[in-house]
């Protein structure tokens, strides 16, 4: 498939979870793990049941809505928005002790008392905030469990189906990655600094999410005048800029002539020719980079 990367961040979700759900709803055929036959690669945690509730609980809609804001103030920042996980925390939705409490007996002791061997500290909250986030995360977990197929998010586990020496064989030939890149200098240690689906994102498009060199345009009107900046957005329709002094312009892309350069070109190339198994190959090679 070649990809038409007009949209900076937005295509990079699309096509990350384009090609992650391939690799997942293939589950080790054209991604698989090289493994001995004698030796089956673990199940993907997206194609496990999640945990069922042990005791089918229900809440008053004000009180989940309380537990949510409580919940974006004291817990999303490593489990989610959405309590379905996030950089540092596991998804509470296919949580077992999630599954197995009851109106927060298990909860709360964890939320009180941290766990800071995970890195998770205690909390100190009123006995209505703490009910008030059970009832989220509950409801939550009632939502996630009656969603086909099960699959909230995708962790590390899920993309670490690569072969790390096959991974390094392509970043040093076929992909060319040398020819910008080091794996004893930019690269040295991103193994440690990114992991899992923040990895792949970084590998896939490192400017997509504002974290790499800005792509720059000129533009050219039919009066000959022309401009020259950053560019603030662009797809097939318009095409924008904003200039040395910060102003913002936007043009019609059928009514100007215009010349972007990107530094991230040579990944939005590769875009369009990575299989999942060499995605996932540079992937597992990257992750030696420690």
């Amino acid at each position: 498939m070649r990809v038409s990367f007009r949209a900076g961040a937005f295509l990079l979700t699309v096509i990350v979870t384009g090609l992650v759900a391939r690799q997942i709803s293939a589950r080790g055929q054209a991604a698989a793990p090289q493994a001995p036959a004698s030796a089956p690669a673990a199940a993907s945690p997206a194609s496990q049941t999640p945990p069922k509730t042990v005791t089918e609980q229900t809440y008053p809609q004000e009180q989940i809505a309380r537990g949510e804001t409580a919940f974006q103030q004291n817990c999303a920042f490593c489990h989610g928005r959405d309590a379905g996980g996030g950089e540092t925390g596991p998804d509470l939705t296919r949580s077992p002790l999630v599954a197995e409490d009851v109106r927060g007996d298990k909860i709360g002791p964890v939320v009180h008392g941290g766990r800071i061997d995970k890195g998770m500290p205690s909390f100190t909250l009123s006995d209505q905030d703490l009910a008030a986030i059970v009832a989220f995360i509950h409801d939550q977990k009632t939502k996630a469990d009656s969603e086909q197929g099960g699959r909230q998010h995708v962790t590390p586990d899920d993309l670490e189906t690569g072969n790390a020496a096959a991974g390094k064989a392509f970043f040093e030939g076929e992909g060319k990655c040398t020819s910008c890149h080091s794996a004893a200098g930019d690269l040295a240690g991103v193994g440690n600094r990114f992991q899992g689906l923040a990895l792949l994102q970084r590998m896939l498009y490192p400017g997509g999410r504002g974290t790499g060199p800005t792509a720059t345009a000129t533009v050219t009107l039919a009066s000959g005048q022309s401009f020259s900046g950053k560019v603030a957005y662009r797809d097939e329709f318009t095409i924008a800029l904003r200039d040395a002094g910060g102003k913002y312009h936007s043009w019609p892309t059928d009514s100007v002539k215009f010349t972007v350069t990107d530094p991230m070109q040579a990944h939005v190339d590769l875009l369009g020719k990575y299989t999942d198994e060499q995605m996932h190959n540079v992937y597992a090679y990257l992750e030696t980079l420690k």
